[in-house]
């Protein structure tokens, strides 16, 4: 399963549709998470009634909790990375899902990449 990133929906809604993404999409492997469709609907979208519909209709990662979240900061050396709060939300409820689904972090933003890299949850498309 692959938790899709801000970065890879916000080209795909604007900028047309990406390859993989639409074959992953109609695998059904895509997971989204609540503050990535949160980040998604602040911005301008084209279509936006039909895009945020299609985000809600997708399976949603659990999210980590706090604690979770700063545990993984501290663990890991997530700060002073230039990763936002989101980012490390992000990575921690990937790294929290169960093992026997393998869900990856597929994103373009250069700093989460190299940190997903770094803790092995990275989606290579």
């Amino acid at each position: 399963m692959i938790l899709v990133d801000t970065s890879i929906w916000i080209d795909h809604i604007n900028k047309g549709a990406n390859e993989q993404l639409g074959y992953l999409l109609d695998g059904e492997g895509v997971l989204t998470h609540e503050l990535i469709i949160g980040e998604v609907a602040m911005g301008p979208l084209k279509n936006r009634r039909a895009q945020l519909l299609l985000l809600d209709d997708l399976h949603r990662l659990l999210p980590a909790s706090d604690h979770e979240v700063r545990t993984l900061v501290e663990s890991a050396g997530l700060h002073g990375t230039g990763l936002s709060y989101v980012d490390a939300h992000l990575l921690a409820a990937v790294r929290a899902s169960s093992p026997h689904e393998q869900v990856r972090l597929w994103t373009r933003d250069k700093k989460l990449r190299a940190q997903a890299e770094r803790l092995k949850v990275a989606y290579e498309a």
